[in-house]
């Protein structure tokens, strides 16, 4: 259980590090969005499964 949080807590902060560059060099911006994607993806699985477990 606490695994899992963790890989979603980790996958949150790498998502989000990965939209801060991708929108502050404006030639990766393509990265930005991705990052916003993914990083809204997990936070989505990460409630759903924490909802499920209750």
């Amino acid at each position: 259980m606490g695994g899992m949080l963790t890989l979603v807590v980790v996958l949150l902060v790498l998502w989000l590090v990965l939209a801060v560059v991708g929108f502050a060099i404006k030639g990766l911006l393509w990265l930005g969005i991705i990052g916003v994607i993914l990083f809204l993806g997990t936070a989505l699985v990460g409630a759903i499964r924490r909802r499920a477990r209750r």
